[in-house]
């Protein structure tokens, strides 16, 4: 049993939580995407499947298949920015799927949308790290309790993972600090 992870206690009511703020750090930065790309609505269906699990509808193919069609349009995008975005996307799909495993990875699914859009916005800004950084404040801003309760369950975010990694870390140890009540 050495290296199994054990297992988180997650409700589908944190897991809603979780998913509505992927989404709402994801929609931020749509537009950067949809300038790019105008005609394709892969990014905006994904963002909106995961606002439909985050109020209330089921956890399914819309989720699964609108992430990877993010996934895909993230390719086709002219630029970085706009592939971020898209990334950002599909994270917040993919959010909705948060694993119950005491496993640092498991922290890119409740942060990932927000550093992928904070990472679109610093590069729209010519790689404007400062950009990144406001938008990260935002991205605090905007956690529930439950949000960060949940963050909490899980160890901190890995290791690597490029400029987006470093975002997670960043948005990760700020979180940890915050002591949210409703």
């Amino acid at each position: 049993m050495t290296g199994e992870a054990s297992e988180i206690v997650l409700s589908k009511q944190d897991l809603r939580e979780v998913t509505a703020f992927a989404a709402a750090s994801a929609e931020g930065v749509l537009e950067i995407f949809e300038v790019d790309q105008p005609d394709d609505s892969r990014p905006r269906d994904a963002i909106s499947a995961a606002w439909a699990f985050a109020r209330g509808g089921e956890r399914g193919k819309s989720l699964r298949d609108t992430a990877s069609a993010a996934l895909k349009a993230a390719k086709s995008a002219h630029n970085a920015a706009a592939r971020e975005a898209a990334w950002a996307a599909m994270s917040a799909a993919g959010a909705a799927y948060l694993h119950p495993l005491a496993k640092a990875t498991q922290v890119k699914h409740i942060l990932g949308a927000g550093a992928y859009a904070a990472r679109a916005a610093e590069l729209v800004a010519d790689d404007d790290r400062s950009v990144g950084a406001e938008h990260l404040e935002r991205t605090v801003r905007r956690a529930t309790p439950v949000v960060v309760d949940v963050l909490k369950r899980f160890p901190t975010a890995p290791d690597g993972g490029g400029r987006v990694g470093e975002l997670i870390r960043m948005l990760d140890a700020d979180l940890r600090l915050l002591t949210l009540t409703e």
